[in-house]
């Protein structure tokens, strides 16, 4: 294993994935559910994450030349879903995300949510996805191939634990310590939009630079 880029690897992709970050957006969007159903949608969003790196790793490129997609296009509806998202959680509104989940929290809104926008936007976001795939042309033997591979596995594994015990952590915030940092993700998040909104259409756009 090439233990270098490793290290660069999951550095990079630790930063983009953080589960600290998508910890508060759970604890929002599952507000009111029991204990064990949070944990299901935690899980749930960490498989469909692995999935969707697995696929960006075998077929990134060549799938979104396929579809005529560049990463771009990804950082302008990326952005414009975290608004969406932002928005809603410094409102106070994010948690009517999961009204469609009936009774005991069960339904298809959990896994919704546990997609969108968990996995996509806040786990793999355009940057996450445009980060695989640049670390992914670097992999050009089995040693580096392991490495980038290690970097994702290992991740996603603390991904997985932390959203796996969000309830756990949950529990040492207050309802207004949890209200205040939704409120403040929202505006960080809102702010993370604008900016792959931004970057985005200078790049589809040169005449707005």
């Amino acid at each position: 294993m090439d233990f270098e880029l490793f290290a660069r690897a999951f550095g990079a992709l630790f930063a983009l994935m953080n589960p600290f970050v998508t910890l508060p957006v759970l604890l929002s969007l599952t507000q009111g559910q029991a204990p064990a159903e949070v944990r299901r949608v935690g899980l749930v969003a960490t498989f469909y994450a692995a999935v969707v790196c697995a696929v960006v790793v075998v077929a990134g490129q060549p799938l979104l030349s396929l579809f005529g997609i560049t990463v771009d296009d990804l950082r302008v509806a990326g952005g414009l879903v975290l608004f969406l998202l932002g928005l809603g959680m410094v409102t106070g509104t994010s948690a009517s995300t999961t009204s469609t989940t009936g009774s005991g929290g069960r339904g298809d809104g959990a896994s919704d949510i546990a997609f969108y926008p968990l996995t996509f936007p806040m786990i793999v976001g355009p940057g996450t996805i445009a980060t695989i795939l640049i670390f992914s042309t670097q992999a050009d033997d089995i040693a580096k191939y392991t490495a980038v591979a290690g970097a994702l596995v290992a991740t996603l594994a603390i991904t997985g634990s932390v959203l796996f015990f969000a309830t756990n952590i949950g529990r040492h915030l207050s309802q207004k310590l949890r209200v205040v940092l939704s409120r403040i993700m929202g505006l960080i998040l809102a702010a993370i939009a604008a900016e792959l909104v931004t970057s985005g259409l200078k790049s589809l756009l040169p005449g707005l630079a």
